[in-house]
């Protein structure tokens, strides 16, 4: 069972404005996906730099409209929101990060 791993969301300037968890950077991803969106046309970069780590994950995301499968709940919409993510490289960070906690 792997644990919990914590993902800061940077903007270009620097700045840390969510924190969002999961077992792979990806999964993360896709809730910033679901959270900021973008379009197919035109997916947002984010940027998650990795908590203990000195790794910043690069991804597009987005997320479409689209119908919900055959077999779903009778509370679910006939349309819903699916989130994507193409990630697009790795970077390594030479300097030590500071956090306020």
């Amino acid at each position: 069972m792997t644990d919990i791993r914590r993902f800061a969301l940077r903007t270009d300037d620097g700045k840390e404005i969510g924190i969002f968890t999961g077992k792979s950077p990806r999964q993360a991803a896709l809730k910033v996906a679901n959270a900021y969106g973008g379009s197919k046309e035109m997916p947002a970069t984010v940027k998650l730099r990795e908590f203990t780590k000195r790794k910043m994950h690069v991804f597009e995301v987005w997320k479409d409209v689209v119908d919900a499968p055959a077999n779903k709940p009778a509370w679910l919409p006939a349309k819903i929101n699916k989130a994507f993510v193409k990630k697009i490289k790795i970077e390594k960070m030479t300097t030590p990060v500071k956090i306020k906690e």
